[in-house]
Parts: C-alpha cells; structure tokens; sequence
C-alpha cells in the first residue's frame, strides 16, 4: 500500500516537467513552419523593377543685367488749395443799397464788378461840409491878403504923418528954446501930434506883423479842411466795393438791406486760376533726389528754392482721365516727428488742362509725381525679383544662385539695382518661394517668355 502512493507522488512530480517540454517543442515547430512558409512566398514574389533617379529642374524666366541711367520720380498726395482767397469787409459803416446780382456762393465774378453799394448820403453831407469849409478858408485868406496890402500903403502915409510931426515938434521946440518964439503949449500940442504919429505907425506895424500868422492860421485851417474833404471823398468812395480780380464766391454773408460795420468780412473772393497743392514727401527722398538751387541768403538757415520742376498731377479719383501740369515752388514745412518734408507745387489752372475734361479745382486729392535727379548706373527689374532681404536669384551654368545686392530705390512696380549684380548676369524674374540652392534651372526661351 505505501509503495503504490509512493509511486502515484513520483508520477505527479514528472508530469509538470513533460508538459513543458511539449509545449517547447510545439512553438518551435510553429516557428520553424513560418519561417519556411514565409520563404517560399517571397521565393514566389518578384522584385520591383529598379527606376533609375534623375534630378528635376525649375523652369524659370530671367532677364539680362543691363545698367541704365534713369530719372527719379517721387510721388506724393496732397488736397488742392487756393493761393490768393480774399475776404472782402466794408470799409465804411452803413446800410448796404445794392448788392451784385449774382451773390451767390459758386458764382464767378470780374474784376471791377461791383459786390455791394452801401448808403452814401452821411458820406455825401461830411464832403459837402468840408468843401464848403475849405471854401470858406479861401476867402479869409483873400480877404488877410487884402487887408494886408492894404494895411502896407496905409503904414507909408502914417510914415509920412510921422515924418511931418517930428520936423514940426522939432521947429516949434526950436524956436521956443532958442528966439523965445511962440509958446510953450504950442510946443506941446506939436509934441502931441508927433507922439499919436508914432502911436499910430507902431500899432499899424504890429498889425502888419500879425497878418501873417493870421493868413498862416488859416491857411492851416484851410488844409485840416482839404484833408476832411479828401477823408470824406474817400469815405465815400469806400461805399462802393468792387472785385479786386475776376474769382469765384466762396463764403457770402451779405443781404440787401443790412446795417454793415467796417471790418466784418461778408464775402470770400478766390483765384481759382492759381492754385497749390502741399505734397509731404519723406526726407530723405528729398535730401538725395531733389534738386536745389544755390542758397541767394547766407543769413537764412531755411531750405533753399528747389528748382522749379515740371511735375505731373492726377485726380486719385480718375487717374486715367485727367492729366495737369504743375512746377515745384518752394518748401512749406519739416515735420521732425514723421521726417517728412512738405513740397509746396504750383499750377496755373488756367492751362494746366492737358488731357480736356474737368478743371482742377480747389479740394480735389491728387497724385503728384515730381521729377528728380537720375540714377546712374543702375540694373531694372520687376519690384517682386527683389527679397525683402534684399537678395535676389542669379541663374549661372544652369543653376539657382542667391546674390546679395543694393537697391537704390523702389519706384512704382521696379526695382533699381546699384550693386550686387554685373552686366550681363540672368536675373530670374519669376516669383519663387523658399528655392533651393543650385537648383537646376529650365530656362524659358526669349520669344516664349515675351509671348
């Protein structure tokens, strides 16, 4: 009995043992028939055919490095303003009588076309006033004159009067003295007439003395009095205001009927036929390309006058239409902030018009392209062949090069070129992104890229 548990526990120990082995040998077996039956299939498949690499290319578009010497155009925007506008105001106060028939704003007035009549009556009474005055005048110093003359002939009878007293005083005062002759009232009574003679001949040359600065006093009077009357003629021309030049009416506050006072604008007369327009300009722009004339005043620190350019302006609102020409006048400003130079430029609009059609008139926002020095030197292509780096792409021996280069300046869709290329490189024109280095290049023939 303990023998046959004996062998049940021996059994029970080698199972485990055998059941591992099986297992062993069983994922062996599954391996091995894998690997053979992955063999066999991939004996069946065949390879891919071997397709030879090749390397692509870039068709592109260049153009040939050719310097040039070209004009500099600076382009500015600007309103279009009035240089002469003028406030007309009365002169004289009053009531206004007559006003122009067409006061109204818009309205085109000639020079010398009456604009309004103000009441001219006061004005009339002061002129009559001061001629009537001034006439007045006239006759004092007639009749000072008269009197004068005649007080002159009368001073040479009292002279003689005079003369006569003295040898008669002188003759009875002898004879009294010397032969007891006569009496002594009579002496006295000669005495007498001699001294009212000499009275009378003294008052009448203080009288003559006086005459002048009575003619003087009124001849002052007389000239206060033709300065009244010229005040008053002008017063009374001032009621009439008229256009100082043929332009249009730009403000009017003016009725018939209206008390008026001197110096309160009614009506703004404007010239349209000269006009201004004020381009900013960046400083730097004009530091290199305007050209300047010597400056005619070493004690002005101020710009000098440019060089009166014919410049091109355009309304933004129809730059195909309308065409005006126009010439560089002087600088108005430098704004330190923004570094701007503000370009004044003048148009006569009279015959600025060269493409027909609307005038240019006061308020429009134009373009406004202002010639300026040339550029020597310098290689042209399309705005877009430049990096924002400023590099652009050379073509050489077929392949993609980047060059480094310096651009004078970026005017309208062009880019100018001062350095970094020579004559004759192929510049690549067509718009790339991000190429790689020596990239193969197919390069379009002339007629297909021009076609």
């Amino acid at each position: 009995m303990e023998s046959h548990d004996s062998l049940k526990e021996e059994e029970s120990l080698r199972q485990p043992g055998s059941r591992i082995l099986f297992r062993l040998f069983l994922c062996i077996l599954i391996i091995a028939a894998g690997v053979i039956g992955m063999k066999k299939i991939s004996s069946v498949k065949k390879p891919p055919s071997e397709i030879k690499a090749s390397e692509k290319s870039v068709r592109v578009e260049t153009m040939e490095a050719t310097p040039e010497n070209v004009p500099v155009f600076i382009t500015g925007y600007g309103d279009v303003k009035i240089v002469d506008a003028v406030r007309i105001a009365p002169e004289v106060s009053g009531k206004v009588v007559e006003i122009h028939p067409a006061m109204e704003v818009g309205e085109v007035v000639s020079r010398g076309d009456l604009l309004f009549r103000i009441d001219p009556s006061n004005y009339e009474f002061r002129r009559d006033q001061a001629q009537a005055l001034m006439l007045q005048q006239e006759k004092i110093i007639d009749r000072l004159e008269k009197e004068l003359a005649g007080a002159e002939t009368r001073l040479k009878t009292l002279e003689r009067n005079k003369e006569l007293a003295r040898r008669e005083f002188e003759r009875a005062n002898r004879l009294f003295t010397e032969s007891k002759v006569g009496a002594k009232s009579n002496v006295e009574s000669a005495e007498r007439a001699y001294n009212l003679a000499v009275d009378q001949v003294d008052q009448l040359k203080q009288a003559i003395e006086i005459y002048p600065i009575r003619i003087a006093e009124a001849e002052q009077a007389m000239a206060s009095a033709g300065a009244g009357l010229k005040s008053a003629e002008k017063d009374l021309a001032r009621c009439v205001a008229t256009a100082p030049f043929k332009g249009r009416i730009k403000e009017t506050s003016l009725e018939k009927g209206q008390y008026v006072t001197p110096g309160t604008p009614l009506i703004t007369l404007a010239d349209d036929s000269l006009l201004e327009i004020h381009v900013p300009i960046d400083s730097t722009d004009a530091r290199k390309w305007l050209r300047f004339q010597e400056h005619d005043d070493i004690r002005s620190a101020w710009f000098a006058k440019p060089d009166p350019s014919p410049c091109k302006i355009q309304w933004t609102e129809n730059m195909d239409g309308h065409v005006w020409g126009g010439r560089l006048h002087r600088v108005v400003s430098f704004d330190r902030r923004t570094r701007t130079m503000t370009m004044a430029v003048r148009i006569n609009a009279v015959g600025a018009l060269t493409g027909g059609g609307l005038p240019l008139v006061e308020g429009m926002f134009c373009s406004v392209r202002i010639p300026g020095k040339f550029m020597r030197n310098v290689v042209r292509v399309p705005r877009w062949a430049v990096g924002f780096d400023n590099t652009v792409y050379v073509a050489r021996n077929g392949r993609l090069k980047t060059a480094s280069v310096k651009v004078a300046r970026i005017q309208g869709g062009e880019a100018f070129i001062e350095s970094g290329v020579s004559p004759g490189d192929q510049l690549i024109v067509t718009r790339l992104v991000n190429p790689l280095e020596n990239t193969l290049l197919e390069i379009k023939p002339a007629d297909e890229s021009s076609s």
